[in-house]
C-alpha cells in the first residue's frame, strides 16, 4: 500500500504502483522484442511478473532491508506470507548500510529500498541473483542516457570509476513458517548530488552524469521492469534446464549479458573478502566462470575462483 505521495512536479518525489511497474514492463518487452532478441521476452516476463506485486514507500526508514525482515515476521505471525517481489521504498534512510557494515549516504533524491524474492531457485541458480541485479541497474541506467555506465563485480555500476549503484543480496528464513526469501537490498543515486566528504570522488549520481534531474519515478519503473527480466530469466533458464535434466550453466544468457556490460575482466585487480579494510592479494581478472564466480590468475598461471568479496582495479 503507497503512502501518500509528494508533490507530482518534484521529480525526486516518487510515486509508483504495481500497474506501472505492469506498463513498463510490457514497454521493455517490445523494445526487447523490436531489437531483435532471440530470448523469449514474453515468457520470460511472464516468469518475472511477481517483481513489483505489492508497492510500498515510506518518507524515512532506518534500514529498508531490517524493515523486510519485520515485515515477513509480521505477516507470518498474522497467518499469511508475503508476497514474492513486494518492494518497499524510502525516500531516505536513517542508518543505510552495505556490505561489512560500512555506512551508505542516503537522503532524499536517491532511490533506497529493497525487494523481497521468495527463493524457489535451485543454488545453482541463485547464487546469480546478485549478477541479475547488477545487470537490471546498468541497463536501466544505460537506457537513460547513462551509456559510460558499467558493472563492477559482482554488481556494483560505475560511471568513469565512480559508484552509481550498489546491492545487498542477503537470505533470510522466515521466523514462523521457515520459507526462505532473497533481500534485495539496492542503493542507487539518482538526484542526491551533495556526498560527504569520505565519498567524495567515488560516488556519482545519475543527475550528475546526464547533467540534468531524474524522473525517479520513471526510473525506478525502468529499473524494476529490468530487474523483473533478469530475474525472469533465471527462473525460466532453471525450468528448462530440468526439462532437459541438466543443470549446466555453460553459456547462460546472464552471464553473456554481463560480460557485455562489464570492465572487469581483462584487468589487474586487487581482491579481497573485504578489500577496503583486509585486501588479500592481486590478480588478473580473466573471466566468470560457468556459476558466475571470478576467474583471477596470477603471474606463474596459477587461476583461483572466487565466488564472494570484492575487487578493486589497479
Amino acid at each position: 500500500m503507497m503512502s501518500p505521495t509528494l508533490d507530482a512536479t518534484d521529480m525526486s518525489s516518487l510515486s509508483l504502483t504495481t500497474d506501472d511497474i505492469r506498463c513498463q514492463c510490457q514497454q521493455d518487452l517490445e523494445r526487447r522484442q523490436q531489437a531483435g532478441s532471440k530470448l523469449d521476452v514474453e515468457k520470460i516476463h511472464r516468469y518475472g511478473a511477481f517483481v513489483g506485486s505489492v508497492v510500498e514507500r515510506h518518507r524515512s526508514l532506518a534500514r529498508a532491508m531490517d524493515y523486510c525482515r519485520e515485515l515477513i515476521a509480521a505477516t507470518e505471525g498474522a497467518g499469511r506470507s508475503v508476497r514474492s517481489g513486494t518492494v518497499v521504498f524510502a525516500d531516505s534512510l536513517n542508518r543505510p548500510r552495505g556490505r561489512f557494515d560500512r555506512v551508505w549516504h542516503a537522503p532524499v533524491g536517491g532511490l533506497w529500498g529493497c525487494l523481497i524474492h521468495a527463493n524457489t531457485l535451485l543454488e545453482s541458480s541463485r547464487r546469480f541473483v546478485p549478477l541479475a541485479v547488477g545487470v537490471a541497474c546498468c541497463e536501466a541506467v544505460r537506457e537513460l542516457g547513462g551509456t559510460q555506465a558499467v558493472l563492477r563485480w559482482v554488481n556494483d555500476v560505475l560511471v568513469d570509476g565512480r559508484k552509481l549503484a550498489g546491492f545487498l543480496v542477503e537470505g533470510h528464513t522466515g521466523p514462523c513458517y521457515g520459507e526462505e526469501y532473497n533481500l534485495i537490498g539496492f542503493g542507487i543515486n539518482i538526484n542526491n548530488s551533495c556526498f560527504p566528504a569520505e565519498l567524495a570522488g567515488a560516488a556519482i549520481s545519475l543527475a550528475e552524469v546526464l547533467g540534468h534531474q531524474v524522473d525517479l519515478s520513471l526510473f525506478s519503473r525502468i529499473f524494476l521492469a529490468h530487474l523483473s527480466f533478469t530475474l525472469g530469466l533465471l527462473s525460466l533458464v532453471e525450468d528448462e534446464q530440468l526439462r532437459e535434466e541438466s543443470l549446466n550453466q555453460e553459456g547462460h544468457p546472464l552471464l553473456s549479458r554481463w560480460r557485455e556490460l562489464s570492465d572487469s575482466l581483462g584487468r589487474q585487480v586487487v581482491y579481497g573478502l573485504d578489500v577496503m579494510m583486509k585486501p588479500q592479494y592481486q590478480a588478473f581478472a580473466a573471466d566468470l566462470s560457468v556459476d558466475g564466480g571470478l576467474i583471477l590468475k596470477f603471474a606463474d598461471g596459477y587461476e583461483k575462483i572466487e565466488h564472494c568479496g570484492e575487487i578493486r582495479y589497479l
